[in-house]
């Protein structure tokens, strides 16, 4: 839910092809775990919500399984997320993190659903009204993060 990336994925590079061992490095890395979010987002995302499922992802990507939760567990944390309201698009730290993958991606449309227009970042969304999320096999499966206060 977090990345919106398959499980398997041939089509990535070399070691992102397995999600969950792509992904394990970064769950418990606070400063790595905005790397896998995933960025069509657009930081309409609350921090704290995606902190504590990327939290609860490593429980339940744990070894041991005496550590996993129940899934009733897994409701309870889930449960509330909707409702926080601190969103990841006011956070000083994400728009640095946005203009460092600009940066890295030169601005050059990298596939990373990133690009620029006269300077300024362009963030593609799943319901981009130019099309340009139709790449995405997720498009019908996950709505697209409206705005609070948005109407459809």
């Amino acid at each position: 839910m977090l990345t919106g990336r398959r499980s398997m994925d041939k089509n990535r590079p070399n070691g992102e092809h397995n999600l969950v061992e792509w992904a394990r490095p970064h769950l418990l890395d606070k400063r790595r775990f905005y790397r896998l979010l995933d960025p069509r987002l657009e930081g309409h995302f609350s921090v704290k919500g995606a902190q504590k499922v990327t939290q609860l992802a490593a429980q339940c990507l744990s070894r041991d399984s005496k550590i996993r939760p129940k899934m009733s567990e897994v409701v309870e944390v889930l449960k509330p997320l909707p409702h926080l309201k601190d969103m990841a698009s006011a956070s000083y730290y994400f728009q640095t993190m946005q203009a460092e993958r600009l940066k890295a991606g030169s601005g050059s449309g990298s596939g990373r659903g990133f690009g620029s227009r006269n300077g300024q970042p362009v963030f593609r969304t799943l319901s981009s009204p130019h099309g340009q999320a139709g790449s995405s096999p997720y498009r019908h499966q996950i709505p697209s993060p409206k705005p609070k206060g948005a109407t459809t």
